[in-house]
């Protein structure tokens, strides 16, 4: 029987087998899918000839995180490769707001807008170099962060104080106009932010958008040299080198409980996996708590709650395989890695708008990787694997284009879609679709079949609105990963703090596992309160 068993081997997942195996437990990962990744995947399934990321592709959030860091990945051969330039936001006009490698020329970059917001660009990169760290430990940590905490507050106040939390707080678009005269700084801002399922209007979106663009800024966009998958690959060999066990297609069917305590899982197969020390879910919080616990282990206030539990955006993806690089009109998106392909600020707000009204947008917001130019070995020399990935409402309405898309996402509706995503993007790099050699459609439903966590495609694990972060993530409660059930910890992104590839929520929930006395203790009974 192993010390724990691990429901998952996304990264998060991943990340907690390898630090409970390097405090000296064996664990036992079981994975649903045929191979492992959840999210972190790639494959030669558009073209044989090129590479091509199944879900998430660019990461910031794991170049940043301490602790993927602490893992020393590239002593398993991880290696990491960037674009000439980090993002690209171009405009109809030629105009092209350029997020650079080089902080100085973002800046040059965003002065031919408005002159004076290179200097702006500056003093944001200033107040991130100065609190940036230590927000990003105290992000990382298991909640509440006193250490990384107190240290990050100390920093806020030398860096603006109540002024900077003010600024965090705003709607990405007031933050834009309150720091930028120009559009090119407003777009970088909105269009990470709507990384996320966060509005231009949405309170705290700007510090999202803050957030992601200082990360580019301070990290970039990196990609694994080869593909997602090598990030997978390097942590599941850790992992065996430690002596860790997976298993996969191996579908979890429910957590063994008994007197309160998890003792282990059983399979779909119904073979019975016991757990000496703990059972660490890499699962969505519905799935845990409804399907895989049972109302009956679980009390009557969580189960309300999980009624008020929201989901991300929906997620609808093309991959291509391309015979030659993207036409852009404007020349300053040829050498970024990620693209931003939107009818400047007001066309985020409308596309965002439909969304909340529960209509399919008639021009999509894409966010498009290049991926050849941020990694060689993607594709051919001359060619480029690309891709671009959309949002949707979780509850279809109605289409506000022409095809009469309802979300039954038959053959018509895939192919409709699809095409309505190249056309924005031919918007942009007029004789773009001319250059398709082959296209691979992954709507919603596709994607929660390739992996249960994307919930009707929600790659956020619920949405980063704030009434569902910190103590309220994934229901209110003490913002960790304990659950009700003693010896049961949440270890996916549906835990604080939320979606994103740096392994901290599987991280957090090893931590938790492996402190399991005293306090900690009473956090299982917390959950029950």
């Amino acid at each position: 029987m192993p010390d724990a068993v691990v429901i998952g081997a996304g990264p998060n997942g991943l990340v907690a087998a390898n630090l409970l195996a390097d405090a000296g437990w064996t664990v036992e990962v079981l994975e649903a899918q045929g191979q492992p990744g959840g999210a972190v995947r790639s494959d030669r399934g558009v073209h044989p000839d090129y590479v091509s990321d199944l879900f998430s592709a660019f990461y910031p959030l794991a170049a940043a995180s301490p602790v993927l860091a602490r893992l020393d990945l590239a002593n398993e051969g991880l290696r990491w490769s960037h674009a000439p330039s980090v993002l690209a936001h171009p405009l109809l006009d030629g105009r092209c707001a350029v997020l650079e490698r080089r902080v100085e020329d973002t800046s040059t970059g965003l002065a031919q807008f408005a002159a004076a917001d290179g200097e702006s660009w500056q003093d944001m990169c200033r107040v991130w170099d100065r609190i940036g760290p230590d927000l990003v430990g105290a992000l990382f940590t298991p909640f509440p962060p006193v250490r990384a905490g107190l240290r990050a507050a100390a920093k806020l106040r030398t860096s603006g104080g109540l002024r900077l939390a003010r600024k965090l707080a705003l709607p990405v678009r007031r933050l834009g106009e309150e720091e930028f005269t120009g559009e090119g700084g407003r777009l970088l801002l909105a269009g990470n932010a709507l990384h996320a399922d966060l509005a231009p209007e949405a309170a705290g979106s700007g510090g999202f958008g803050w957030l992601m663009s200082m990360l580019a800024q301070s990290h970039g966009f990196p990609v694994p040299i080869g593909g997602a998958g090598a990030l997978t690959g390097a942590l599941v060999s850790r992992l065996q080198r430690l002596g860790g066990v997976l298993r996969c297609g191996e579908r979890v069917a429910s957590v063994v409980v008994r007197g309160g305590t998890a003792v282990g899982v059983r399979t779909a197969t119904g073979e019975t996996v016991g757990a000496h020390r703990a059972v660490l879910a890499d699962t969505s919080a519905p799935a845990l708590y409804r399907d895989l616990v049972g109302e009956e282990h679980l009390p009557s206030r969580l189960l309300c709650d999980l009624e008020r539990f929201q989901w991300d955006f929906a997620t609808f993806k093309v991959d291509w395989a391309l015979t030659g690089p993207v036409p852009w009109s404007a020349p300053g998106a040829a050498g970024a890695g990620t693209v931003h392909v939107a009818d400047g600020l007001n066309g985020l707000t409308r596309f965002a708008s439909q969304i909340a009204t529960g209509h399919v947008p008639d021009e999509p917001f894409a966010l498009f990787g290049q991926m050849t130019t941020a990694d060689p070995s993607r594709s051919p020399a001359g060619t480029e694997s690309a891709w671009a990935y959309t949002h949707l409402p979780q509850h279809i309405t109605a289409d506000a284009g022409p095809d009469g898309i309802t979300g039954t996402w038959d053959t018509r509706e895939q192919e409709a879609m699809a095409d309505r995503v190249e056309a924005q993007v031919e918007r942009f790099a007029p004789g773009f679709r001319a250059l398709i050699a082959a296209r691979r459609i992954l709507s919603p439903t596709t994607l929660q079949s390739m992996n249960e966590n994307l919930h009707n495609g929600a790659i956020n694990n619920g949405t980063t609105a704030l009434h569902q972060q910190l103590i309220f993530r994934p229901t209110p409660g003490t913002g960790r990963p304990e659950t009700p059930v003693k010896n049961l910890y949440l270890a996916s992104a549906a835990a604080h703090p939320g979606g994103g590839v740096h392994g901290a929520p599987g991280a957090n929930a090893a931590q938790a596992a492996l402190r399991h006395r005293g306090v900690h203790a009473l956090l299982h009974r917390a959950q029950r309160i």
